[in-house]
């Protein structure tokens, strides 16, 4: 039990690894193609700059300081109207030597206009290699963002830097809603992207003092404290993928998905820049399914070892008793004996077996009697349910009995018998529909005979329907009847049948509960030697699950403590007792539809003859019975 729990558990993660697996790489490919697609919307705009006679003019070094000035005011315009159109957090232009002469956010009180930038990344890296791609946090506002910047030239020399900064703040909301977590980090390993926000500007793995000083120097985080993540790598998986444990950390924000336990790291480069894309797929799926089948084979094999086990008892008492009668054999010298002897066995045998006939005739009888005490406790649990609709439909005619009575009394004292007549009239009448509710509830919960009959199938549905009728009228629930003409006649149980009908009757009227305009649909044809009838709701349907189990004994969709799980089978079994089939599924137009077929009734002499003691069976009808 425990190699085949521990073979069953191994290889039922290694399956779930693997999808999972395949599920991440897919996940890297569409974040990778978001990011990439989000930064080439603006991957333009510095070289635009470059184009640009004012920019350039504003750069050239022959320039005077009148000339300047009329060019910075028109760079300033031209950056601001870009930087508004584009949807960027800042446009400027950066001379030589590092100062800001030009800015999008010129017009503001904390603008860029005259600032030393020479310091930072991307200058450096435009001035060096003619372009910079850095994320970082500006000094000025504390702003994160992805700058672009691009060196500016003329024929001879460069002029400047054009520096163009982005939000993602955009892309990381989209991030966060969906089913795994993703970060992006530098080739430093600090998280400058992530769908949560805790993890950003923290690190992958503990930095060197070099790097934390080149920061400083740089403020390329804006002297953030860049504290560790916390990520432990369990195992390597090769390919860029990893087990890691993320451990937690105080009290976690509210997310989509899990922030801590056991993740399958999957990373990826992005290319054109240092950044590492990294997905984070929690396990704790694959750990409750890789258990759930362990125990499954665990059970299986203690199963196959009791089979084991029972197999070797009974070929060990084969064996002895092999041994036993060679030994009788040998032993027995005598012929009359030895006839005797086996006459003996063969009528004990022939009793055993008499025996075990008369024991499987009464366990069927028993079967059957408990499968009548099963239907009939449904009926009772049905009446039990619809018991507060039937005091309320039998209390009203009570009370208007007590009143009619006591009015009645009063005229007969005053000598007004024309209106105690009308009383008594209206009295016999509510007595009339108290019989009639009392009549069918009795008629329903009385046991069944077991025979079959020619039923038809409209007045079974009214019967169901006078059962059901007070929670359908409480119910507001809009009857459609189709009931082909002549009315189709079943060969069947029809008590029986009712409970089939009223079960499915009920069950349709639970799936409607809530419903806004809940309608019973019930359509009712023959076809060929058969009878269709069909009962639609218009609930929610049918889930996969239930229609995997959906006659299944003690599966139920309702609540705990309102029904077993039982009404379905049961009434599944009643049509197959009566030569019929009970399906059901998910209506195209919505709702579920359940299909009840039943074998058409032969013609009424037919049908005497064959209901007679000892007639033989109608050709054309299910034997079942007869056998």
């Amino acid at each position: 039990m425990a190699l085949s729990g521990l073979a069953a558990f191994q290889l039922a993660q290694r399956m779930g690894l693997a999808e999972v697996r395949a599920t991440g790489m897919h996940r890297l490919d569409l974040y990778a193609a978001s990011l990439q697609r989000e930064i080439g919307k603006y991957a333009f705009l510095p070289g635009v700059l470059e184009l640009e006679s004012d920019v350039q003019g504003l750069l050239a070094p022959a320039s005077d300081e009148a000339a300047r000035a009329s060019y910075a005011a028109k760079v300033n315009n031209y950056l601001e109207q870009l930087n508004e159109r584009a949807g960027t957090l800042a446009a400027y232009v950066i001379n030589t030597q590092g100062r800001v002469v030009a800015a999008s956010n010129w017009r503001r009180a904390d603008g860029y206009l005259g600032e030393d930038l020479s310091f930072r990344p991307y200058f450096l890296d435009a001035m060096r290699n003619g372009s910079g791609r850095v994320f970082g946090i500006g000094t000025t506002r504390g702003e994160p963002g992805y700058y672009l910047a691009s060196a500016l030239s003329d024929s001879q020399q460069t002029l400047g830097v054009a520096v163009i900064k982005v939000s993602l703040d955009q892309l990381e909301q989209s991030w966060a809603t969906v089913e795994a977590p993703v970060l992006v980090t530098d080739e430093h390993g600090v998280a400058i992207l992530s769908s949560v926000s805790d993890w950003k500007f923290s690190t992958l793995r503990p930095l060197d003092e070099a790097a934390r000083a080149a920061f400083e120097q740089s403020q390329q985080y804006s002297r953030r404290a860049l504290q560790p993540l916390g990520l432990q790598i369990v195992r390597e998986l090769g390919n860029g993928a990893r087990l890691v444990r993320l451990a937690r950390s105080g009290q976690e924000m509210a997310t989509m998905f899990p922030v801590s336990g056991q993740f399958l790291a999957q990373s990826r480069l992005l290319p054109g820049t240092p950044w590492t894309l990294t997905v984070l797929s929690h396990l704790e799926q694959v750990e409750q399914v890789a258990q759930s089948r362990a125990l499954a084979a665990a059970i299986a094999a203690a199963f196959l070892s009791l089979l084991a086990l029972m197999l070797n008892e009974r070929r060990r008492h084969l064996r002895d008793r092999l041994a036993a009668r060679e030994a009788l054999q040998s032993a027995n010298d005598a012929l009359e004996r030895k006839v005797a002897r086996r006459t003996a066995d063969l009528s004990a045998a022939n009793q055993q077996l008499q025996d075990e006939v008369a024991e499987r005739i009464r366990t069927e009888a028993t079967l059957r009697a408990a499968q009548d005490e099963l239907v009939q406790a449904g009926k009772l649990a049905v009446i039990g349910q619809l018991s507060t609709g039937i005091a309320h439909e039998l209390n009203q005619p009570l009370t208007a009995l007590r009143t009619l009575s006591g009015n009645s009394l009063k005229f007969l004292e005053r000598g007004d018998t024309a209106t105690t007549r009308v009383n008594l009239e209206r009295i016999s009448q509510l007595a009339d529909r108290m019989g009639h509710i009392t009549g069918q509830l009795r008629s329903f919960a009385r046991k069944s005979s077991g025979e079959r009959q020619r039923v038809p199938l409209g007045q079974a549905l009214d019967n169901a329907l006078s059962v059901l009728e007070a929670r359908v009228q409480h119910g507001g629930v809009q009857l459609r009847f189709d009931v082909a003409r002549p009315e189709p006649v079943a060969w069947c149980d029809g008590n029986r049948i009712e409970q089939v009908l009223v079960n499915l009757i009920h069950n349709a009227l639970d799936a409607m509960e809530g419903c806004e305009q809940p309608c019973l649909e019930v359509h009712c044809r023959t076809q060929g030697d058969q009878v269709l009838l069909c009962v639609r709701d218009h609930g929610p349907g049918l889930s996969e699950a239930a229609q995997a189990r959906l006659f299944e004994p003690f599966f139920t969709t309702k609540e705990p403590g309102v029904g077993l799980g039982l009404g379905l089978p049961l009434s599944a079994g009643i049509v197959r007792d009566c030569g019929g089939s009970l399906t059901g599924a998910n209506h195209p137009q919505g709702g579920a539809i359940f299909t009840l077929v039943l074998p058409l009734a032969p013609p009424a002499s037919a049908a005497a003859v064959s209901a007679a003691p000892g007639a033989p069976p109608t050709e054309g009808l299910d034997n079942e019975r007869h056998e």
